[in-house]
């Protein structure tokens, strides 16, 4: 069978295509808010839905759920976990009933069980028909808004995340009343800063935050107090965790051996309230710490704003995001404005038409007429007089409703009443007009206005902070102890049988001196092999000062060498070459020393091999006279003649006297 090559080419393009098709649908349909109303498009339409079921009283959520669907083309649960995250924001939907615990992380009850309706927040700064852009929805049978007239950056008050192809959008929340603040700066050029809030509380460091851009991050730590001896008590958790996976992760890193506790209680209600108990001895201080190193009460979280501005997917700040909406309310303020205007115009219009065509009884000039164009054109003829008073020309239309007053209103008809109602549309439409001209004053007072109405209990609930990141190895417990088994040449604290040689804890690192002249650093493990009969296995600490005296054999038949040297900066895994490397060499001493004073006071009797001519085989050599380099120096000269070995001088040993 013939393969045409054409068809495999189309083919490829067609999968190009159709991927494509799907990726721009996920990312512009799905996973990414737009920049104008900051909601994703299943939250637009839950919202859309709620206003239009919205009747003042609860509704059920599968109702509402229900109705979402005419929208949404998708499943009703993902509906309804939409709107459940929505409704635990709570900014937008006032919630009824077990919406969940975002603090325990425990689920909301039933759709069919749990209500709710619009908060009056909601009604103020979104909802206006006449400012909003509709399109079909998906089967053609009702509009539903291309996005919402928000008058808030809601985006940024609720946060998102969201996972698209090729794109990830995640935007943590920030504070309510910081965001009208900064809409007023934004509002008069004035510069601004904004960093997240989260509802959870908790400890901030915003250093590295980028304006919440790709890269940025915050850290955030659980509020942890020392109640009393031997209690820390957790009262505020990291955003994006829950009380019970932080304690999980305590209990984890308890069992781990990275951390010692007694026990853990949960007393979670309204706040977190979480009591780790410490074992007698444990530093409270200290224990802090190493909850902030080993567990989920410090947690860094990743920021990547993006949204969908001009039909595209874009990387915006939070400040860029925040200005555009600003202007965005501006911009919808005016159309409502403009709206207004020209509804008071209509208004003032018709009442000044309904006046001249009361007060002057031109009602009368239609008697007696008999069609339907005579009666327009008594009205207009008797209306000509007073064309002038009017700011517009009078139309047919504006006839045909003089001709649907009621004869009870024109009986009823008070011509003060008609004059003060005449005058406060005339205030009205000033007063308009004024706001026009200083929209961005307008403007200001409207986030002035909504800051005061709803700002209450609205205040920053994270602790903005700067703090250094916890050195696990520092505070980590010596919880297990490392044992040699020199032998067979392993160590590891996992060898229980063996010698033991100290404590350690599982972060350490181990430095070895092999009989081979060879010294590495290795992590700690359960077992690790460092070579028969080593000169030295012990836990590492960078910070140590320690001073390493030895004395060995150039190569077989070389010079006799002594050096003192400290470790240094290292590389762990890499072999150290500790003479010169030459083939045949040996060590004949070895020793440790805390301090330069105890190092130089080392006195050793070199025993030479006897040989003719060869009078005093023992001599004294004090390594005082060794000055202290790095490791990798060579040493100074002993001796040239071949030894038998090195011993440490006795204390009354009389170097003058000999051996």
């Amino acid at each position: 069978m013939m393969h045409d090559p054409d068809q495999h080419a189309s083919l490829g393009a067609m999968y190009q295509d159709y991927f494509l098709d799907y990726a721009s649908y996920v990312i512009l349909e799905r996973a990414v808010p737009h920049i104008n109303d900051g909601l994703k498009p299943v939250q637009r339409r839950i919202l859309h839905s709620m206003k239009e079921l919205d009747d003042g009283r609860y509704n059920k959520v599968a109702n509402v759920v229900g109705n979402t669907m005419k929208y949404h083309p998708h499943g009703d649960a993902s509906i309804a976990d939409a709107m459940v995250q929505l409704g635990q924001r709570d900014l937008m939907i006032d919630c009824q009933g077990n919406w969940g615990n975002t603090l325990t992380g425990d689920g909301a009850a039933a759709p069919r069980y749990i209500e709710a309706r619009l908060t009056k927040f909601a009604l103020d700064i979104s909802f206006n028909g006449k400012t909003t852009d509709w399109t079909p929805s998906y089967d053609g049978r009702n509009k539903e808004p291309i996005t919402l007239p928000m008058k808030f950056p809601l985006l940024l008050a609720q946060g998102v995340e969201g996972i698209a192809v090729g794109l990830a959008c995640k935007m943590l929340p920030h504070n309510f009343i910081e965001l009208i603040d900064a809409s007023i700066a934004a509002l008069r050029k004035e510069p601004f800063e904004l960093l997240p809030d989260f509802p959870t509380g908790g400890i901030m460091d915003a250093s590295d935050y980028r304006d919440g851009l790709r890269g940025g991050r915050v850290r955030v730590r659980a509020r942890i107090s020392s109640e009393k001896k031997g209690l820390l008590r957790i009262t505020e958790i990291p955003f994006g965790t829950t009380t019970g996976a932080l304690m999980d992760s305590i209990v984890a890193a308890a069992d781990k051996g990275k951390i010692k506790i007694a026990k853990i209680e949960d007393n979670t209600a309204a706040h977190a309230d979480i009591l780790v108990h410490l074992p007698s001895g444990v530093d409270p201080d200290n224990m802090r710490d190493a909850l902030y190193a080993f567990t989920d009460c410090e947690l860094s979280l990743a920021s990547n704003a993006c949204v969908i501005a001009d039909e595209k997917p874009q990387f915006l700040g939070v400040s860029e995001i925040l200005k555009r909406n600003a202007e965005q309310t501006k911009d919808l303020l005016r159309m409502e404005l403009e709206i207004r205007l020209g509804e008071l115009a209509e208004k003032w219009h018709f009442s000044s038409l309904e006046k001249i065509f009361i007060e002057n009884r031109i009602y009368r000039d239609i008697e007696e007429q008999t069609t339907w164009e005579g009666v327009i054109g008594a009205i207009d003829k008797g209306l000509k007089p007073f064309k002038k008073l009017l700011k517009r020309e009078v139309t047919q239309d504006d006839i045909v409703r003089l001709t649907e007053i009621k004869i009870k209103r024109i009986s009823k008809f008070d011509s003060f009443k008609a004059d003060e109602e005449i005058k406060a549309l005339e205030k009205d439409i000033e007063e308009t007009e004024k706001n026009l001209k200083q929209l961005t004053k307008y403007s200001i007072r409207w986030f002035e206005e909504l800051k005061k109405k709803y700002g209450k209990g609205r205040e920053r609930k994270t602790e903005i902070s700067s703090f250094d990141r916890v050195d696990r190895s520092q505070v980590i417990l010596a919880t297990e102890t490392l044992y040699l088994d020199e032998k067979n040449g392993f160590a590891g604290y996992g060898l229980k049988k063996e010698t033991p040689v100290e404590k350690c804890s599982t972060l350490d690192d181990v430095i070895i001196f092999g009989q081979d002249s060879k010294m590495r650093i290795v992590k700690v493990a359960e077992k690790f092999f460092v070579g028969p009969r080593p000169m030295r296995v012990a836990i590492w600490k960078k910070d140590e000062d320690l001073i390493y005296s030895l004395i060995y054999r150039d190569g077989k038949e070389g010079a006799i060498l002594a050096k003192r040297f400290r470790v240094g900066g290292i590389t762990r895994d890499k072999e150290y070459e500790l003479t010169k490397g030459t083939p045949g060499s040996r060590i004949y001493y070895f020793a440790v020393h805390k301090s330069e004073a105890e190092s130089a006071d080392q006195l050793l009797i070199v025993h030479i091999k006897p040989a003719l001519r060869l009078k005093n085989v023992s001599r004294p050599f004090n390594f005082g006279e060794v000055p202290i380099k790095g490791r990798s120096s060579g040493g100074n000269i002993v001796t040239k003649l071949p030894i038998d070995r090195i011993v440490r001088a006795p204390k009354d040993y009389d170097p003058e006297a000999g051996a």
